[in-house]
């Protein structure tokens, strides 16, 4: 209900205060900040249920391919629920990338602080995001190393590991992680490098695409070379050391 203007004693209306410029952008910035807060919560519940039509790393190397007039380029992506997955992929992914991915939540403290120590004894650099930090950044940010991405990236990663179920992320990642120029997820992955469905893979074909993940655009794995086939073979033993398909039931 409007409230009634205040007036003087002679019937005059009194002047009503008005917010200074400052204040109100004080305002907007608070509600900025609510916004901004408040939007990744509603993409990550939403897409607990929804399967993705596409993520941001898909969305980025569109554009820089019209930019950069690569009139050829065409993206390979298909979504498949993880149970239409053959369980060595997902298997050879965690054996691959975060063989602790059952038992964090979105992050490894102890990846973390051996990475920090082996890159302070200055050899080549090594990371250690999780598969859940992983999804987070492929599916809704873009690459580099700067703090608000990274900052972002930890937020949707909480976010993530709170309102999904670790099947759903695990499901999730290896939908739309890039298995070569363009090609992403199991089902493009499966029918570009081998010419089969993603239910068809074998374990030593899920080890290969897993190797080549770290650089995806550099290795291939319908063409490997020593590096991706040395990664493969590590790949699949990690696989049989952590429990190999059975270990996909300790997500549930």
């Amino acid at each position: 209900m409007e409230q009634p203007a205040l007036r003087h004693g002679d019937g005059t209306a009194v002047p009503q205060a008005r917010p200074s410029f400052a204040r109100r952008w004080l305002r907007r910035l608070l509600w900025l900040g609510v916004l901004l807060a408040v939007l990744p919560v509603l993409q990550v519940l939403a897409l607990r249920f929804i399967d993705p039509p596409f993520s941001s790393f898909m969305a980025i190397r569109q554009a820089e391919a019209w930019i950069g007039g690569e009139r050829d380029f065409f993206l390979y992506y298909q979504w498949r629920d993880l149970d239409r997955i053959a369980s060595s992929l997902p298997v050879s992914v965690i054996a691959a990338e975060d063989q602790n991915f059952a038992k964090h939540r979105g992050f490894d403290l102890d990846a973390i602080e051996q990475a920090r120590a082996h890159n302070a004894s200055g050899g080549r650099m090594r990371g250690a995001s999780t598969i859940s930090q992983q999804t987070a950044k492929n599916l809704f940010l873009w690459g580099g190393r700067s703090w608000v991405r990274k900052g972002l990236e930890a937020y949707y990663t909480l976010l993530m590991e709170t309102l999904w179920p670790k099947t759903r992320i695990l499901e999730v990642y290896v939908n739309v992680a890039e298995f070569g120029d363009g090609i992403y997820g199991a089902q493009a992955a499966a029918k570009r490098h081998f010419g089969k469905d993603a239910g068809q893979l074998n374990a030593g074909e899920s080890a290969r695409l897993a190797a080549v993940l770290p650089s995806p655009q550099r290795y291939s794995a319908s063409r490997p070379g020593p590096y991706v086939q040395r990664r493969a073979q590590w790949i699949q033993r990690n696989a049989r050391q952590i429990g190999g398909e059975s270990y996909l039931e300790t997500l549930k």
